[in-house]
């Protein structure tokens, strides 16, 4: 199994990251009760060799990509980190689809300026607004591009047919959608981003319900191989197609040193597809 992918043609990484959503304060608004834990939990997860953090301007707003910088600035060489941007915090609890070309714009440079970075490396269409016209938001995404802001575009929550709307504007390097062992309503998408060489990044990627009880499937997978149900679901996802890498979170070092071990775990035929069957 591969243990790197590489993002539009440039971009190589280790084909687990980290989602640096946690890393802000409660409902993921403002910043964390213990800022020095959160510091270190980062530059934690940089040392255990993880070269891909999956950010958003919408995380605290703002707080995450602010930490982010905190802790790792100036950034170690081959430390890819991505934002996104069009989902709006008018409030604590709300979060909204926003896609007006001058807000994208605005939101981009405020990313640039809180990352401390002259260009941002992967940007990704958090939302699409379905108020605002999807040509008009990925010509502005297609703008900053050309204009040295971003490197690479990707999308969040589509499907196929968007995607392929999306690229007849602007080169798509990564989706990044709902998915897990329990929650696979994008099967069709991962199918084409494979066939399309595009990263599929599954936010949400550990499996939840009772599937993932003591007494689960997950469970019993993970005693015969001497891991959690959390790895067993994260090994899961890197076994089912080569273009897969998910972000899994946390607020906790030692969740995170469990999640990072998961990259070395590997299934038998036999075991990914009797999780498969579920």
């Amino acid at each position: 199994m591969e243990t790197t992918i590489t993002i539009g043609g440039d971009l190589r990484v280790g084909r687990l990251g980290f989602g640096a959503m946690r890393i802000t304060g409660p409902d993921v608004w403002g910043p964390p009760d213990d800022v020095p834990a959160a510091l270190a939990l980062v530059r934690r997860a940089v040392e255990l060799g993880i070269t891909f953090i999956d950010t958003a301007d919408s995380y605290g707003p703002g707080t995450s990509e602010e930490l982010l910088a905190e802790a790792l600035h100036p950034y170690p060489e081959g430390l890819v980190i991505a934002t996104k941007s069009g989902q709006s915090r008018p409030s604590r609890k709300e979060w909204l689809p926003l896609g007006r070309p001058e807000y994208l714009r605005q939101q981009v440079e405020l990313s640039l300026r809180r990352l401390r970075m002259d260009c941002l490396e992967l940007f990704q269409l958090h939302r699409i607004d379905p108020k605002v016209p999807f040509d008009d938001q990925i010509g502005a995404m297609k703008q900053l591009q050309d204009e040295g802001k971003i490197r690479h575009f990707g999308l969040s929550q589509v499907s196929v047919a968007e995607i392929e709307a999306a690229r007849k504007q602007i080169e798509v390097v990564s989706v990044q959608n709902l998915y897990n062992l329990t929650e696979r309503g994008d099967d069709p998408v991962i199918d084409y981003c494979e066939r399309e060489g595009i990263a599929f990044i599954p936010w949400l990627p550990i499996a939840r319900g009772a599937h993932a009880s003591a007494a689960g499937p997950l469970a019993e997978v993970a005693a015969e191989l001497g891991a959690t149900p959390a790895q067993v679901s994260l090994a899961w996802l890197l076994h089912r197609s080569p273009v897969v890498l998910p972000i899994p979170g946390t607020s906790s070092i030692e969740h995170l040193e469990e999640n990072t071990a998961a990259a070395g775990l590997r299934l038998t035929d036999e075991q990914f597809k009797r999780l498969s069957d579920l």
